[in-house]
């Protein structure tokens, strides 16, 4: 008997962004009928492309670098046929560049889990001591209510490679930052040697990548793929959702149908306010800042610069710089104390960063202007859970009281902070555990 027949009801999916396709994804693989409902008018969440009048041409939501040891990703990527989208380079290799001291230096890791590279003063970070790796102990030792900045040492490999990791991957200062959720991203990536850490990023963008080959994916089989429908409210009898209420009107949810609530953890808390009252989400947000900028620069790059397609920069406003074909961005994380600063401050001083960063690896001939060229700026006011020991313990599973209902997004309970892999996992699973209910 084939899985559809077994299982004729109808997979709801509310939420389109990454958790939302990747439970549907997942689901319509299995063979199951899926309909997916967005609010926006369009799919991918936080992860998306899209034409920006003012630059005249296409920039996405934000920036995001992947590793090779993001199998759920990864897996996501083949099943909708993009994996060969992402570029990167041949070896686990990343460009730095730290302005107030002058200095640029390539992190190379060693591909196998012997940390060989540690040994080399030219593919480490410089001026890091040995005894500094202590750091690196207490980290993946971490208990529940340990913040980062507990765990480190004064020293190079803190100040230029850890807490700018930390800060990038919690969203979060390490002063507050969950040292435990850090251990947890280390322990999938740098623990298991460069071959698990090879940078990968979207050659095109975002939508191009993730939200475009899925929804081309969903609607070849058959699924329903509704935009601009926002859940207004779910209707539940005893322990089941019976339906949802949508704008033109109540859909019936059927006796072997599931629901996969896929949406941010204050939706979601409001959705199920009279369904679950006991229901706890995160309630404390950070914010990430993108500084988009229309030039031209990815064929006049060279070395590891030119094989990664971005930077990581350490003591300044922004974390990384990234290259694209038009555009060249910076991204900004852990902003909730830019909130007041105007945009012209964040232009100027993301530009200046930009230029001192990229200037060193360019074509001979080539020079950046000293007036920012043609720019974006977008502020995405709650990006994130703020990454910290207290919200970690207000994430929920993905199972709930409600017989046919699972919540999927990189907010609920999934072991890693708030990133593309976690929402990609929770929604893979949110169907796994909708398809055995």
């Amino acid at each position: 008997m084939s899985l559809s027949a077994a299982r004729p009801g109808v997979l709801h999916v509310v939420g389109g962004g990454l958790a939302g396709l990747s439970a549907a994804v997942e689901a319509a693989a299995a063979g199951r009928r899926v309909c997916v409902y967005e609010a926006g008018p369009a799919f991918g969440g936080r992860a998306r492309s899209f034409l920006d009048r003012q630059l005249g041409c296409r920039i996405d939501n934000g920036n995001h670098l992947l590793l090779s040891a993001n199998g759920a990703t990864l897996e996501f990527l083949r099943r909708i046929g993009s994996e060969d989208t992402l570029v990167g380079p041949e070896a686990p290799v990343f460009p730095f560049c730290e302005p107030a001291a002058g200095l640029h230096w390539t992190l190379r890791l060693s591909r196998g889990r012997v940390p060989w590279w540690l040994l080399s003063a030219r593919r480490r970070v410089p001026g890091m001591r040995l005894g500094e790796l202590a750091s690196l102990g207490r980290l993946l030792r971490a208990g529940p209510d340990t913040v980062v900045s507990a765990c480190l040492a004064d020293g190079a490999l803190a100040r230029r490679l850890l807490v700018p990791l930390a800060v990038s991957i919690l969203n979060t200062q390490p002063g507050e930052g969950s040292a435990a959720l850090l251990a947890a991203v280390m322990r999938d990536t740098l623990a298991k040697g460069g071959a698990a850490c090879l940078p990968l990023v979207p050659e095109e963008g975002l939508s191009e990548t993730f939200a475009d080959p899925a929804v081309g994916m969903l609607a070849g089989s058959g699924a329903e793929l509704r935009t601009a429908t926002r859940l207004q409210g779910v209707v539940t009898e005893g322990r089941r959702v019976v339906g949802l209420s949508l704008p033109d009107g109540v859909r019936t949810v059927g006796p072997s149908d599931q629901l996969v609530l896929a949406v941010p953890a204050p939706v979601a808390a409001e959705l199920l306010r009279e369904a679950w009252p006991a229901l706890v989400v995160p309630d404390a947000f950070e914010s990430i800042v993108n500084v988009h900028y229309r030039v031209e620069l990815a064929d006049r790059l060279t070395g590891a610069v030119a094989r990664c397609r971005f930077i990581g920069l350490v003591g300044t406003l922004a974390e990384w710089i990234f290259v694209k074909r038009e555009v060249v961005s910076v991204t900004i994380s852990a902003a909730n104390h830019l909130a007041e600063l105007p945009a012209d401050a964040l232009v100027h001083t993301a530009w200046g960063e930009i230029r001192a960063a990229l200037s060193p690896h360019l074509r001979r001939g080539t020079a950046l202007p000293a007036e920012p060229p043609p720019v974006r700026v977008l502020r995405e006011k709650r990006a994130t859970f703020a990454a910290t020991p207290r919200q970690e313990r207000r994430r929920p599973a993905c199972r709930t009281p409600i017989e046919n209902l699972f919540l999927a997004g990189d907010w609920t309970a999934t072991g890693l902070p708030s990133t593309i892999e976690g929402a990609i996992r929770s929604g893979s699973v949110a169907a796994r555990l909708a398809e055995s209910a």
